[in-house]
């Protein structure tokens, strides 16, 4: 009787024993995806994160900063105080979220997407994925050129509304790659308003207090998701379809109703891909969890093309 008592028990430990293993196991195979604003752009690299995941049988947690830059850092060190496997994030600032990612990686693996780091100013991620915000500009630009020369007899008054005060890098990129492109065909436009309004909203207040200030007026520039969609609706709240025309970046349902909408106002955005950027940094990450080889891609960013969608 004792031995089969000593036999019972060794076997009650076992069955624990995997039990326990298994638990650990799933607990190691979850991973966090981070954006850091409520847009369709951003919903859209939820989605990225969320379909690969769900592939590969990972668990998945999606978390928003807020654009705020201490809720990012927050958000990280819980993280890795949960012994998440690993991380995809849209970096809110690369100086100042780096420091925080790279000592998280010490126990966690990191991917990156929306963000283009400079070579060798994160060797510790496995990879992320981008778009090239120049080329994005430059994309729009050059459509809103061809129209200028076309439409406008080569001269236009500019209005920009962009997002430096929140990405300096990637507004000041978009805003260069489109301001060239125009002026490589039209070398007399001139801009009369830049500020930052990168939520719908507030571009609507903003873009309209600049077509109330400035009359001359006759084509916008919208950085983002919101500033493109804002600039739109202030146009038309101000009555002024068929003299004031918008270009933009970023594309959407609302982008897609406005380009087809008869008012004539947005003439063409050039569209990012957020959701391939978002599914293919995390397939990379789960890929450099499971213990695959990531060595062509670390340190690096890789580039997403983007494309103009106009009427």
């Amino acid at each position: 009787m004792k031995g089969k008592t000593v036999i019972l028990a060794a076997l009650m430990v076992l069955i624990a024993m995997t039990v326990w293993g298994k638990g650990a196991s799933d607990t190691e195979k979850v991973v966090a995806g981070v954006v850091f604003q409520e847009d369709q752009f951003m919903r859209l690299l939820s989605q990225g994160y969320e379909d690969a995941a769900k592939e590969a049988g990972i668990k998945v947690m999606l978390a928003n900063t807020g654009n705020d830059q201490g809720r990012e850092a927050e958000l990280v060190n819980t993280y890795v105080a949960q012994k998440v496997s690993g991380l995809v994030i849209a970096p809110l600032n690369p100086a100042s979220s780096i420091p925080v990612l790279q000592r998280a990686s010490s126990t966690m693996k990191i991917a990156t997407v929306n963000s283009m780091l400079a070579p060798g100013e994160a060797p510790f991620i496995v990879g992320g994925y981008t778009s090239d915000n120049t080329d994005l500009g430059a994309t729009s630009g050059k459509a809103a050129a061809e129209f200028i020369k076309n439409n406008l007899g080569g001269n236009a008054k500019i209005a920009i509304l962009q997002f430096k005060s929140q990405l300096p890098e990637q507004s000041t990129e978009r805003v260069t790659g489109f301001l060239d492109a125009v002026r490589a065909v039209n070398p007399n436009v001139e801009v009369v308003a830049d500020q930052d309004a990168w939520l719908q909203d507030m571009a609507i207040e903003r873009a309209g207090a600049m077509l109330t200030a400035n009359p001359g007026i006759n084509v916008i520039f919208g950085a983002n998701d919101g500033g493109t969609i804002g600039s739109v609706m202030a146009v038309k709240n101000a009555g002024l379809s068929g003299k004031v025309f918008v270009w933009g970046i970023d594309t959407g349902a609302q982008q897609e109703a406005m380009l087809k909408d008869a008012d004539n106002i947005l003439q063409g955005v050039a569209a990012q891909d957020p959701y391939t950027q978002g599914y293919n940094a995390m397939k990379l990450l789960i890929n450099a969890i499971n213990g695959g080889d990531f060595s062509a891609t670390q340190g690096k960013t890789l580039i997403v093309p983007g494309l103009l969608v106009g009427r």
